[in-house]
């Protein structure tokens, strides 16, 4: 018998007390789903550093989930970002997931040019003491010259000391399966989890789409805008809901390694997926309303 594909969600850090009590009631549902860990994101330019570092000990100190935080380029200095490794592994965090990071709105650049460079640097200080998760775009990064540029560009992330990746969001199972195969044909041999953001909002996806490079398919661009302009987000809901169920059907059936998903700090959507899928435990039982 095949083992369940793993689970784990990703949130970013609450900014006020109205998001953290959000954020609880969300982080706190689908901790009961006993996902393999939860991550929490780190704003452009290191932005959010000491709320990715709070939220990121909230997880692991009251739910028992490991939590895993991003952690980028986007830093002052060397010993910044030292610190904050010291920090995580004095706490027993053992997951990291290691990006370049967004640039701040004004321009500029982190110590390091590439993640690339940030998971060597940990890796020679560090040795083994954390698990490292970086990005992968199956439908290649925004700013890469080409696909295959892109493709160098992440095996040189796995050859640096990346131990899985985890990728941007899509919408086409095909586009993950050749990305495989492209991995495959460059000896690229770590886990690569799907990335998956649940369809709820236009307005939002569209905008995340556009910024990360996401292709969304005409067809589903088409219908959820219609709906949003007629303010059906019940239809909205359950279309996306059925969209991203077979999404994740047949990338599981690609042999997908687990499913990431981008909960945007809801819990709604993702319970419903993973009751549909299968995942995590207790599902099936689970409370899905609006949180």
């Amino acid at each position: 018998m095949s083992l369940s594909p793993q689970l784990s969600f990703e949130f970013f850090p609450p900014k006020n007390d109205e998001q953290v009590e959000l954020f609880k009631r969300t982080r706190d549902r689908l901790a009961a789903l006993k996902p393999e860990y939860m991550s929490v994101t780190f704003g452009a330019g290191g932005s959010t550093r000491s709320r990715t570092r709070e939220t990121v000990f909230n997880i692991q100190r009251e739910t028992g989930i490991p939590a895993a935080p991003h952690i980028s380029c986007m830093s002052e200095d060397i010993d910044s970002i030292d610190e904050l490794l010291d920090s995580y592994r004095e706490y027993g965090i053992e997951r990291l997931v290691v990006l370049r990071g967004d640039r701040p709105s004004g321009g500029g650049s982190g110590i390091f040019d590439y993640a690339t460079d940030l998971v060597r640097h940990i890796r020679k200080g560090y040795g083994d003491q954390f698990q490292i998760e970086v990005g992968c775009y199956p439908e290649y990064h925004p700013e890469a010259r080409s696909p295959e540029e892109d493709l160098k560009h992440f095996k040189e992330k796995v050859d640096a000391g990346a131990d899985s990746a985890i990728t941007q969001y899509f919408f086409n199972a095909d586009a993950y399966e050749r990305f495989l195969e492209d991995c495959a044909r460059l000896n690229i041999q770590v886990p690569i989890v799907p990335g998956i953001m649940p369809i709820t909002n236009y307005s939002r996806l569209a905008r995340f789409s556009k910024m990360c490079g996401a292709d969304m398919p005409t067809w589903i661009f088409k219908r959820v805008r219609a709906w949003e302009e007629q303010e059906d987000f019940k239809s909205i809901r359950q279309f996306g809901e059925d969209v991203i169920t077979d999404l994740c059907r047949k990338l599981i059936d690609l042999g997908a390694p687990g499913i990431h998903f981008y909960t945007l700090n809801r819990a709604q959507a993702s319970l419903k997926l993973c009751r549909n899928l299968g995942l995590g435990e207790g599902n099936e039982a689970g409370d899905t309303r609006a949180a």
